[in-house]
């Protein structure tokens, strides 16, 4: 009766239509009662009703009908025949905010749509892109080119060896026999599920994380455990109370600009990682895509450069730092664990495209790259600052957040009580789309991840004061509802 008292209005008329239609009081076909008379019997105004009537529709389980009015379209089990639901109980044992699943899916169709403030994307912006190098790189590719097919199933040797130069400056010793091409990071992990991992098998990984990753790892059958953060990255003595909970097969971790927080683990917290994985015996996946975007100094080096016994595999990739269009990425591990994905990939797909692995090459081998990462950095300082000053100045009575040292994204904390997906469809009505904490896996309400990386400096700037001024709408709106 307490929890009860807690919920906010709109959630009360989510629960009560909710469970009208779960107990079959309103079968499929029902009409429901009108935005006023809802409002009426549960004390509010119209926006709080329509904010709830939003949701539900977003969930499938309602839809407005012409003539009819808003109707019953499905019930719980219509939705279970139709899309099987992910499985979180494992990962958040509260349960996770539901809209979430909606949200990604409209946010994967908004972030084509050019007349939006792209403050979602986790990409470099077209400006930044090197058209004049990449022209220069395709030439002296095609200059050079002979029949080409089918690759090794490791990949194109000469890139294998680039790679192997490339992380070798990053303090791995990794042969190119020890490298295994991947058409991109997230068929890394894919890899990784399906050729390593059993079934049913627990990967613990920071909570928040990337959404990706936590959709692969469950559609492979996985069971999550979640691992609080601080600001020097993963809390490590939480390993030891999962792990008396949890049967761990493996730990994912994103220790650069961590997806979506930004933190940066710090070197003695990823030494200490290290040390209790081995002690543990609880092989390592770092994924390190947003290595290369720092803004201030280089991040510390690799976990995968202090591991001397294979205990880890390492994972990296061009989409973010270069550009996603040659979808070209690498897995470094032991040769025996290269191998097996290997043959996975070979099974997959038959290989990455020849002619991006030869593109590839020709950035990492030629010093072309590393001079792209300056300009890029140079660019991404302007950005974050840019970001920062529009948030000091519109939104600190609203939020709180801390200055990243690299990557795209800034993880915003509201002050106010908001529900996120409301924020979430209001701002987009506003042109604005920008991404949720509650498609991370966050338990609580009152997150957002904004990045800085793809739109215009003038949309970061617009795209920040007008969330500032819908958040003090939707806040007003509450303290009347």
């Amino acid at each position: 009766m307490h929890r009860e008292k807690r919920l906010p209005k709109y959630r009360k008329i989510i629960d009560f239509i909710k469970g009208k239609i779960t107990t079959g009081e309103w079968p499929i076909g029902s009409k429901i009662p009108s935005q006023r008379e809802l409002a009426q019997s549960f004390e509010v105004n119209r926006s709080t009703v329509i904010a709830a009537l939003e949701e539900l529709t977003a969930d499938g389980l309602i839809e407005g009908k012409l003539g009819m009015g808003t109707v019953v379209v499905n019930n719980t089990w219509t939705l279970l025949a139709t899309t099987p639901p992910p499985d979180w109980s494992e990962y958040v044992r509260s349960g996770l905010h539901k809209p979430s699943m909606t949200a990604v899916q409209e946010i994967n169709k908004r972030e084509f749509q050019t007349d939006l403030m792209q403050l979602s994307k986790g990409e470099l912006s077209p400006d930044m892109f090197p058209v004049d190098v990449m022209k220069q790189v395709m030439e002296r590719v095609t200059r050079n080119l002979s029949g080409f097919g089918y690759e090794e199933p490791r990949g194109y040797l000469p890139l294998r060896q680039a790679v192997s130069d490339y992380v070798g400056r990053q303090g791995i010793t990794a042969s190119p026999s020890s490298v295994l091409i991947v058409s991109g990071a997230l068929q890394a992990l894919q890899l990784i599920s399906v050729g390593l991992l059993h079934r049913g098998s627990t990967v613990f990984l920071e909570q928040p994380s990337y959404l990706n990753s936590l959709y692969v790892f469950q559609s492979a059958g996985m069971e999550l455990a979640g691992l609080p953060m601080d600001r020097q990255g993963m809390i490590v003595q939480a390993i030891y109370a999962r792990r008396k909970q949890e049967h761990g097969a493996i730990l994912y971790t994103n220790p650069c600009f961590h997806n979506p927080t930004g933190i940066l683990m710090t070197e003695k917290r990823r030494l200490e990682l290290l040390r209790v994985c081995e002690e543990e015996r609880l092989p390592v996946i770092e994924d390190d895509i947003y290595r290369e975007l720092w803004t201030k100094e280089p991040p510390p080096l690799p976990l995968k450069a202090r591991d001397k016994h294979g205990h880890v595999l390492y994972i990296g990739s061009l989409s973010k730092t270069l550009t996603p269009g040659l979808r070209i990425g690498w897995v470094v591990g032991p040769e025996p664990v290269i191998e097996r994905l290997a043959d996975i990939k070979m099974q997959t797909d038959y290989g990455a495209s020849s002619l991006s692995q030869r593109v590839a090459e020709e950035w990492l081998a030629s010093g072309w790259y590393e001079k792209h990462m300056q300009q890029v950095r140079e660019q991404l300082v302007q950005r974050q600052e840019a970001a920062i000053q529009a948030l000091k100045k519109h939104m600190t009575d609203l939020a709180t957040w801390d200055v990243p040292l690299g990557g795209f994204f800034i993880w915003l904390k509201m002050n106010g009580k908001l529900s996120m997906m409301e924020l979430f469809t209001a701002a987009m009505r506003q042109g604005i789309l920008l991404n949720p904490g509650n498609i991370y896996g966050v338990t609580q309400e009152g997150y957002v991840r904004l990045s800085y990386g793809y739109a215009p400096i003038a949309d970061l700037e617009t795209g920040i004061e007008r969330l500032s001024q819908i958040i003090r709408h939707l806040l007003k709106k509450h303290e009347r509802a």
